[in-house]
């Protein structure tokens, strides 16, 4: 009787989403997906996916991104780490891995999810085009503190979600949006559980908007609170991070 039992392993792992497609599998461009199991198919010797914990947009970026998957055998995590990252494309680093229980999920476990956004508000720097959103002029950053604190617990983002979602349900609660500056770079975090498509991106383009005085708090507010139906612009992918996510 040949022996069935799989093992199930977790990863935490960063990449730099400008040499790829996005996360998500693709059928004919790369993608961190993709790299990732065709490296553990050849370990596995046999086809092998990983589940993530969620899709980051192309460009963007991750410093802790998670996924779980089976293995036949059993290896042991840190020579797990070890033989992936000699496979595995430079811009994808395994950072970290874990045996976890037949239940475990990446993706519905998740209990926290933490990004941070960077925007350059000084002068433009090549070196930062692929990593930071560049303004390339200052902000107006007590209006954008203000605006962070509107996001901040448990609201309909709809008019801040791009596309429609399956259930139509676009409730969401965000612990904290600290925002924070440092010589000519603006960060700003994002903590809560649930980010929908280009939600983040689009609660950026708002505070940006605010801080260049194209639109005011209080048309922000009344967007969120879906009293008008206006749709403010999306920023860029690059200066999105995943930063951790919590189980």
């Amino acid at each position: 009787m040949s022996n069935s039992k799989k093992y199930k392993y977790l990863i935490v792992f960063s990449y730099d989403g400008s040499r790829f497609n996005g996360f998500q599998r693709l059928k004919d461009a790369n993608s961190v997906q993709g790299e990732i199991e065709r490296v553990l198919s050849i370990i596995n010797k046999e086809k092998t996916y990983i589940r993530g914990a969620g899709r980051t947009d192309r460009g963007a970026h991750a410093y802790g991104q998670t996924a779980h998957f089976e293995l036949n055998n059993y290896i042991e995590p840190l020579s797990l780490i070890k033989v992936i990252n000699n496979y595995i494309n430079k811009f994808i680093v395994i950072n970290e891995c874990y045996i976890v229980n037949d239940e475990f999920h990446a993706r519905f476990d998740a209990k926290q999810k933490t990004y941070i956004y960077k925007i350059n508000v000084g002068k433009a720097n090549p070196l930062y085009q692929s990593y930071m959103y560049q303004i390339n002029k200052q902000l107006d950053y007590k209006k954008m503190k203000k605006c962070c604190k509107l996001f901040v617990g448990a609201h309909d983002f709809e008019y801040f979600v791009s596309g429609k979602r399956f259930n139509n349900n676009y409730d969401s609660i965000i612990k904290k949006v600290k925002i924070t500056k440092k010589n000519n770079i603006i960060t700003i975090k994002f903590v809560g559980k649930s980010f929908y498509t280009y939600m983040i991106r689009n609660l950026v383009g708002a505070i940006v908007n605010v801080g260049l005085s194209k639109t005011d708090i209080k048309t922000v507010k009344d967007i969120l609170d879906k009293k008008i139906d206006k749709r403010l612009p999306t920023a860029p992918p690059q200066g999105l991070y995943l930063l951790k996510i919590k189980y």
